[in-house]
């Protein structure tokens, strides 16, 4: 059992190695997967009730994450390069989920239905304390190889997404449009298929070495 005290004094940033082996680590994994798989399912039943695109997408975040942070913990005593191609496949997920949530946007684009403003935001605020506490919790662990980097880089993303849902959510108040809504869920998607790009090149780099 790892005590409070011993898991805040973990100076493992940038050792994947005593990463791998640190009760804190895992610790901090369980915890993010708990929250994000959690709170996704029900931010997905929120997204449909509110009407929100951009909901939808910052739920298909946080589920994501929840999922590749499964996955990572999993990998974690794998060889370097085993745990290279773990991070590939969590970049091509990532990927494949931005594409997928700009497609459905654009879709919704020619049906566009203003959301519900107050409940909107109202979730996004709650989605946000939940990213804050888990971007917390893996703070301490941003670096390492790119398995380590993959996971942070999924928690750091749902921050700033559901940010841009509290954003989104003020203006369709204001405009009753359901444009801030589409266009918050498209940039989502974006810096989806951004950090799908650095999680990508790093596998790759680290599988050539390895």
């Amino acid at each position: 059992m790892v005590s409070a005290s011993e898991t805040l004094s973990c100076e493992c940033t940038g050792d994947t190695g005593r990463a791998e082996r640190d009760p804190a680590y895992r610790r901090a994994l369980w915890i993010v997967i708990i929250l994000n798989l959690g709170f996704g399912l029900a931010e997905v039943a929120g997204g449909f009730l509110a009407d929100s695109q951009a909901l939808k997408a910052d739920s298909l975040d946080f589920i994501g994450d929840g999922s590749i942070s499964l996955l990572g913990l999993v990998a974690l005593g794998w060889t370097t390069h085993a745990r290279s191609r773990v991070a590939l496949l969590q970049g091509v997920f990532l990927g494949n989920l931005g594409i997928g949530v700009i497609a459905f946007a654009a879709w919704r684009a020619v049906h566009a239905v203003a959301p519900e403003a107050a409940l909107m935001g109202g979730i996004g605020v709650m989605a946000l304390l939940v990213n804050v506490t888990a971007a917390y919790v893996l703070s301490r662990y941003r670096e390492g190889d790119a398995n380590v980097q993959a996971i942070w880089l999924f928690s750091r993303n749902d921050a700033i997404a559901s940010l841009a849902v509290i954003v989104a959510a003020v203006l369709v108040g204001y405009t009753s449009s359901a444009w801030p809504d589409l266009v918050v869920a498209g940039v989502i998607a974006l810096l989806f298929l951004h950090s799908a790009w650095s999680i990508i090149r790093g596998a790759l780099a680290e599988a050539q070495k390895s």
